[in-house]
């Protein structure tokens, strides 16, 4: 699905923080079939571009510091970066980096939820987010994992007006959480049977992939690691993965009730 704009609130664009980006470009190129752009404003500070079919369907740049783990980062849609920001940190939100320009294509900001989850915000200029969507090798679904699930849902309601529903999904609490009505992203609670106690609350990025058990394969062919297999569920099936470089990201090969079909617009 091609995408011009992205209503407020909804999940927009994803990138990765990693230590060897010339390797990122080799292991995700190798798997989902993906080309690189270099920003050519060096204010960029070499901000690269993952395009499938010449589309923009994620960003990637080198980490800041020896501190910052690799991984993968969510960004809302706002309409107002700044005053988004101040609806965060009035709910509770601890700010990670506070609204800044980049170069003409927009406005962002990062926090970190009450919970210890991190997101980030994107105020659209000329760069709306991802031109690629729920299709094979571009972003499919954004989930919040996080050990307080009532702490997150009033957060998020207070700073993007999210509502949420709960139901049981093979014996767990899954929520998703909607803007107006329409679900955007995802929830579920991080309990000791499924995650390491280590682990921190994170938001998990989903690429969907046409064939999950044979992307699971080629994983571990290009130098990374399937930390879950191939999982059935009543939209598909899933799998949790680790780049060469320690990056968690999930693939979404769908059965036809494609958890993101509304997620985007």
């Amino acid at each position: 699905m091609k995408m011009t704009e992205y209503v407020p609130g909804t999940p927009c664009w994803v990138d990765l923080g990693t230590t060897d980006l010339e390797g990122a470009k080799k292991f995700y190129g190798g798997l989902f079939g993906w080309t690189s752009q270099v920003a050519e404003d060096p204010a960029a500070g070499g901000y690269t571009m993952f395009l499938r079919g010449g589309e923009q369907v994620a960003g990637a740049m080198t980490t800041m510091s020896p501190e910052q783990p690799v991984a993968w980062s969510t960004y809302v849609a706002v309409t107002d970066a700044d005053a988004t920001m101040t609806k965060a940190q009035q709910a509770g939100a601890q700010t990670i980096m506070p609204p800044m320009d980049v170069t003409d294509v927009g406005r962002m900001a990062m926090f970190a939820d009450p919970t210890g989850a991190v997101l980030g915000l994107w105020q659209p200029k000329s760069m709306k987010g991802a031109a690629l969507v729920n299709e094979p090798g571009s972003l499919t679904w954004d989930e919040l994992n996080t050990r307080d699930a009532e702490a997150a849902k009033a957060f998020y309601a207070a700073t993007f007006g999210w509502d949420s529903s709960t139901a049981q999904m093979d014996g767990m609490e899954y929520t998703e959480l909607k803007v107006n009505g329409r679900t955007v992203a995802g929830m579920m609670v991080m309990d000791d049977a499924h995650f390491p106690k280590e682990t921190p609350p994170h938001w998990a990025v989903y690429f969907g992939v046409d064939d999950c058990e044979a992307s699971v394969k080629k994983v571990g062919e290009l130098g990374g690691t399937v930390v879950v297999p191939t999982t059935p569920i009543p939209m598909g099936r899933f799998a949790v993965c680790q780049d060469p470089q320690g990056g968690y990201f999930s693939m979404f090969e769908s059965g036809g009730g494609d958890p993101a079909e509304d997620s985007a617009s």
